[in-house]
């Protein structure tokens, strides 16, 4: 069961006010479009250059390539890799059961093989033992999913992946300003993909994308990829693909840059009031392994009852959203693992349930939301 975002007639406490996050900065992202419009060019032009830089930066890495979308960003990487010849046609690709099914879908796009693994229990992400066993002559790469904002657990797949000889690939989609041990979600890969989509931590005034990496050989090709496989205009070397960031969000990601860090501090003050205010014998919170280092782009409880909480939830004006109702490998687009058992995976997708989150939650909508898990009752 998933509330209807466009019902929102009955919502006091909304999941996410995309309005409320950007009137903040509406002057800069209006000043902002203006230079964009009056510059006349409108596609991989200096806002995307300065944006490319900006953003490289943030994440302590040599290479930003923007692009259309973070499904784009993840194919991307797997197919400069194809192109760069460390990965071919039919080979496996380890990634977490539950995640979106963008993680999948890059795989498969890429005519090569996802290998979905349970994730640890309290954490949500990849376990590295699981990673460990799924191992075979075929895998060539570990795809990593920071799910709901907290890193996965990267010293020990990054020693998996070097034992092995494995690509690890960084999906990142969800964690803008995520850390561990000084480093940035992006920065511990050898390639990280990033979403832009409005709702993140870090969104875009529409679709966008990036892929972070080190690797100069890597970012020089899917920097032709995105462009048709051409370096320069007319010539193309490759058979590429139309996927770049345009000027217009580029301009408004660089406004909303510079606030990244306080909107992920913002975060973390509600999921702190969260974690300490919920205390019901039925209601199982999120565990984290520093909290001070989790983005928090969602908050994400788990409750043996979650459409009935769900329906509690509404019915005292409160929005939350299911992510996500049905794991990628019982998708019907994915037949061919039907045959896959992944009764962890497939308990959190029916458990878990998403409380509003974002920086422009007021404390006293905070508190509404804990009050009303409080009061929340259902045989046991």
């Amino acid at each position: 069961m998933e509330i209807d975002l466009m019902d929102v007639a009955r919502i006091d406490v909304p999941f996410l006010s995309l309005r409320d996050v950007n009137a903040r900065h509406a002057d800069e992202l209006k000043a902002a479009a203006a230079r964009v419009i009056d510059s006349g060019w409108y596609v991989l032009g200096e806002e995307l250059v300065a944006f490319e830089r900006e953003f490289a930066a943030y994440g302590g890495v040599r290479h930003a390539v923007g692009v259309g979308n973070g499904l784009d960003a993840l194919s991307l990487i797997l197919r400069g890799y194809k192109e760069l010849g460390a990965i071919g046609e039919g080979d496996e690709v380890i990634v977490p059961g539950n995640t979106f099914i963008a993680s999948f879908l890059a795989i498969s796009e890429n005519r090569l093989v996802p290998v979905p693994v349970e994730p640890d229990a309290a954490s949500f992400n990849l376990d590295p033992a699981c990673v460990k066993a799924a191992i075979g002559p075929r895998t060539r790469a570990i795809m990593a999913v920071h799910l709901y904002g907290q890193l996965a657990d990267m010293p020990a797949l990054a020693a998996l992946a070097r034992r092995h000889k494995l690509l690890l690939i960084e999906d990142a989609a969800q964690a803008h300003g995520a850390m561990r041990d000084g480093r940035k979600a992006g920065a511990f890969g050898d390639a990280a993909a990033f979403s832009f989509f409005p709702t993140k931590n870090l969104g875009a005034l529409g679709d966008g994308g990036a892929v972070l990496t080190d690797d100069t050989v890597l970012a020089q090709r899917i920097t032709a990829l995105r462009n048709y496989g051409s370096d320069v205009k007319y010539r193309h070397e490759f058979q590429g693909l139309n996927s770049r960031l345009d000027e217009m969000q580029a301009a408004m990601l660089r406004v909303k840059l510079k606030y990244l860090n306080d909107d992920v501090a913002r975060r973390r003050r509600v999921a702190r009031r969260y974690r300490d205010g919920i205390r019901h014998p039925q209601i199982l919170l999120p565990q984290v392994v520093r909290e001070e280092l989790h983005a928090w782009h969602l908050f994400v409880l788990r409750c043996t009852r979650r459409d009935a909480l769900q329906r509690h939830l509404q019915s005292r004006g409160i929005q939350t959203q299911v992510h996500y109702p049905l794991p990628a490998h019982r998708q019907p687009a994915y037949p061919s693992l039907r045959h896959v058992r992944l009764p962890l995976t497939e308990r959190l997708h029916d458990e878990v349930l998403s409380l509003p989150m974002g920086p422009t939650l007021r404390d006293d909508e905070v508190e509404r939301v804990i009050a009303a898990c409080q009061s929340f009752e259902c045989p046991p």
